[in-house]
């Protein structure tokens, strides 16, 4: 259908169509990203100006972040000691992971999506070109990076940083973003669901996250303690790049390279793939199911089983080789950490009370890997929205299933992959150190026992994911994942940026404490658990009573 169209106008035609076709489509939500992340820059560059207002308090935060693997690893690289390389210290690893992930969902909504919804077969029967859906995506995630950098370079500049530092960590922002945006063209030709597609791209993103933390947690620190020179695992992550472009230090122009050259080869294997695949299927086909359908299939449960398991594998595997990293570097966590106020003042801010160092670190790495597990639960919850936008659930709510037992079958399933992959994280993490300690079964079952007590502040998260679903299904997905980064930037990241406590308390993840640096109390616990069957429970009544919706 689409040949005549591309023979005589190329296979590029109506591109700018598209792009304008794409713009609309985005005219809401692409500007709540950058102005949300444009936000969180121009107040992580306020928190440090007034956080550290003297040269002595800059050297004593650098020096007290490269000795320890855990800031290493949650804030990113360490070089230098002036107020913009302390900042860009704390703030390009997680820009650098928010412009890929805005980038590989943008590039998937307008590549994938389109061919899984019909749509793009409606606009390729007109004089539209074979490669113009993707060149559009491609187009609009470049400009919306650049855009993004941009940004910055205003926010910075209007902070009192100076011109060049600020374009360099600009450009490194959108490097690593643009980067993303040629893996995630890759991703939609190979499957033919946006929601594979988008699981490729993060798990090519958590891959990485993983390959920077190891590279600056082995990297060797220089110039008096303030300085960390990677090891080699950061030199082959997008991420890493942008690091390594060492904003207000270096500002090394020539690493800008790595993420352009990377994004046309691997953009230019995105146009190849999409002339060996039929529009609406993916390079990798369809695997055909059984002859037979399972006999759990029908029900409520195993239905909600068959759409949240391969969610559950891969998480289990990257939080699984996360806590092993974690956990096999935790003996010679004092030996990195050394001794001092400002090294446990560091721990304390990182959720780890100071106590000891080494159940300061765990508490710590539980901390970010609690929140990185209420990232599953809401991927996990939102398969249901997923389901109702796609008009599948209709057919299935017209048969006995109730919405009640529909609803209540993905959360049950949910809450239970919470306590799993929060009992993998301690007793992978207390293998591995049990294996340095020769103290195999004491560290899995204390450290287990601790991962587990962040579980009711993840459900907290939850649950507010089944309050948007069942209130406001079209608003979900921005509401769930904008409450997951409230946790992220208010909980885990408060104490760094010097937000208030009133603030910080707004994430659940606050009031858990400090296990294993600190005893374990009820109270807060049983409230976060009550906090989270309440609002569970009303957004289970609000579905109840509404319409469904594909819009």
């Amino acid at each position: 259908m689409t040949a005549p169209a591309t023979a005589g106008r190329g296979q590029y035609a109506g591109t700018v169509r598209l792009v304008r076709l794409a713009l609309r489509r985005d005219r809401i939500q692409l500007p709540v990203w950058l102005l949300a992340l444009a936000a969180l820059q121009a107040f992580s560059a306020s928190s440090v100006l007034g956080l550290y207002p003297t040269e002595p308090d800059l050297r004593s935060f650098a020096m007290a972040t490269a000795a320890s693997p855990v800031a290493l690893a949650t804030n990113g690289l360490v070089s230098g000691y002036s107020a913009g390389a302390v900042l860009a210290c704390q703030i390009v690893m997680p820009m650098s992971l928010a412009a890929c992930l805005m980038t590989a969902l943008l590039v998937v909504r307008h590549t994938r999506q389109n061919e899984e919804t019909g749509r793009a077969e409606l606009v390729e029967a007109a004089v539209v070109g074979r490669k113009a859906l993707l060149t559009a995506a491609l187009a609009v995630a470049v400009g919306a990076n650049l855009a993004l950098g941009l940004l910055n370079v205003v926010v910075l500049m209007a902070a009192g940083l100076p011109l060049d530092g600020s374009v360099a960590l600009g450009a490194a922002v959108a490097g690593a973003g643009i980067a993303f945006a040629a893996i995630a063209a890759v991703t939609a030709q190979v499957t033919d669901s946006a929601r594979t597609a988008n699981g490729l791209a993060g798990a090519a993103l958590g891959v990485a996250f993983l390959l920077r933390a190891v590279g600056d947690m082995t990297g060797t620190v220089t110039e008096n303690g303030t300085r960390v020179v990677s090891g080699w695992p950061t030199w082959v992550s997008p991420i890493g790049w942008a690091e390594q472009v060492r904003p207000y230090d270096d500002n090394a122009w020539w690493v800008l390279a790595l993420p352009a050259v990377f994004a046309l080869v691997v953009g230019s294997v995105g146009f190849a793939l999409t002339e060996h695949r039929d529009v609406g299927s993916g390079l990798v086909p369809t695997r055909p199911g059984p002859a037979r359908a399972s006999r759990s299939l029908p029900t409520a449960v195993g239905s909600a089983w068959r759409m949240q398991r391969t969610i559950l594998f891969w998480w289990a595997f990257g939080i699984a080789v996360l806590a092993v990293v974690y956990g096999a570097i935790a003996d010679q966590i004092d030996d990195f950490l050394g001794e001092g106020e400002q090294v446990a003042d560091m721990m304390e801010q990182l959720g780890g009370g100071t106590t000891n160092m080494v159940d300061a670190y765990f508490a710590a790495i539980f901390g970010m890997m609690a929140i990185a597990v209420a990232g599953y639960a809401v991927q996990a919850l939102l398969r249901m929205r997923g389901e109702e936008s796609a008009g599948r659930l209709e057919p299935v709510l017209a048969t006995a299933v109730s919405r009640p037992r529909w609803i209540l079958a993905h959360v049950g399933l949910a809450t239970v992959g919470i306590v799993v992959l929060q009992a993998l994280t301690g007793a992978a993490t207390g293998l591995a150190y049990g294996l340095v300690t020769e103290d195999v079964p004491g560290k899995v079952v204390n450290l287990t026992g601790a991962a587990l007590v962040f579980v009711p502040a993840i459900g907290v998260v939850a649950a507010v994911v089944v309050l948007a679903f069942g209130g406001v299904p079209a608003w979900s997905a921005g509401l769930s994942w904008g409450a997951l980064a409230v946790c992220l930037i208010f909980g885990f990241l408060g104490s760094l940026l010097g937000l208030p406590q009133a603030v910080r308390d707004l994430s659940p993840f606050t009031h858990v404490p400090p296990v294993p640096a600190a005893e374990v109390t009820a109270t807060p616990l049983l409230w976060l658990a009550v906090v989270a069957v309440v609002v569970g429970a009303l957004g289970v009544v609000l579905f109840r009573r509404r319409d469904l919706t594909n819009s």
